[in-house]
């Protein structure tokens, strides 16, 4: 099973840097204490494909779970989901509503963990708006807050992928969405996923939502609050944006998961500009006017 003491040291050395927003970020510390206190009543059964059988789903753009959806007991993640969604019913009488409609059909057998889960022919997050009228804002909490140990512990020994073999900006592993984007010491970008934990190699001027090669499309944000060494690059084609640190000017930074969710302060300066992401964020539990407490 992972072991999240070192991320638990690293977030909390980040609230230490950041005091003013501890406050705002008890929501994401205790999604990361649930994560580390996780002790499933039943674990998932490692993948164990050969190196072979993952190059051939890469090869043909697929990512390992688009073959390969893992069975994840309900009881195995309720700890994880049950806490998270009752902090997000504090959205609204609807949200609320939404998440009870949910809830019945977890109960029900009607709605598994796979059902949080990226697919081919399915969007989680559209599923739950289609299905129980939840918010996509809302949506995008659920797997990554209630799925990534189980994720983690399922992936563990088919995370080696060979150089240049990737080239799509979802995640290899689990098709997600790039959450982060890096700089790593050599000048290449590395995306994170924070749904399963993965990390990869990506084209510095392709953008990892729309995918487009034009580099008139791509921008970089300028905001008052940014540091030294911290980023956001956006795509003016389809208005996605990601954030992201340049590990040779800051090469002290926390891990990709660390940073995101530590910096919500930035992802309202992106919103504001007229960009999305697909991933949470607590700039998404605001109010319309982009203030109060997201918690």
């Amino acid at each position: 099973m992972p072991d999240y003491s070192a991320l638990m040291a690293d977030w909390q050395a980040l609230l230490a840097r950041r005091p003013a927003l501890s406050e705002p970020l008890r929501f994401w510390t205790a999604i990361l204490e649930g994560w580390a206190a996780w002790k499933p009543p039943a674990t998932p059964v490692p993948l164990h494909w050969t190196a072979e059988e993952c190059r051939r789903r890469w090869e043909r753009g697929l990512p390992l779970l688009a073959e390969a959806t893992p069975a994840i007991a309900a009881a195995s993640v309720e700890d994880l989901l049950g806490p998270v969604m009752e902090r997000l019913a504090a959205d609204g009488p609807e949200a609320a509503a939404a998440l009870r409609r949910l809830a019945l059909a977890w109960d029900e057998g009607e709605v598994a963990p796979a059902a949080l889960l990226p697919a081919p022919d399915r969007d989680p997050v559209a599923f739950l708006q289609e299905r129980f009228g939840l918010g996509s804002h809302l949506g995008a909490f659920l797997g990554p807050a209630s799925l990534r140990p189980a994720l983690e512990t399922y992936l563990e020994a088919v995370r080696e992928l060979p150089d240049g073999l990737w080239t799509r900006g979802a995640c290899p592993w689990c098709g997600g969405a790039p959450a982060y984007g890096d700089l790593v010491e050599d000048g290449r970008r590395r995306l994170s996923c924070h749904l399963c934990g993965g990390a990869w190699i990506a084209a510095r001027l392709r953008c990892p939502f729309c995918e487009s090669w034009n580099s008139r499309d791509l921008v970089r944000l300028v905001a008052e609050e940014l540091e030294e060494g911290y980023f956001i690059e956006a795509c003016r084609a389809c208005r996605g944006y990601i954030k992201g640190v340049d590990r040779r000017q800051r090469w002290n930074a926390g891990p990709p998961l660390v940073e995101d969710w530590g910096s919500p302060h930035l992802d309202l300066y992106a919103a504001r500009e007229g960009y999305w992401r697909t991933t949470p964020s607590l700039a998404h539990l605001l109010p319309p006017d982009g203030e109060g407490d997201p918690t």
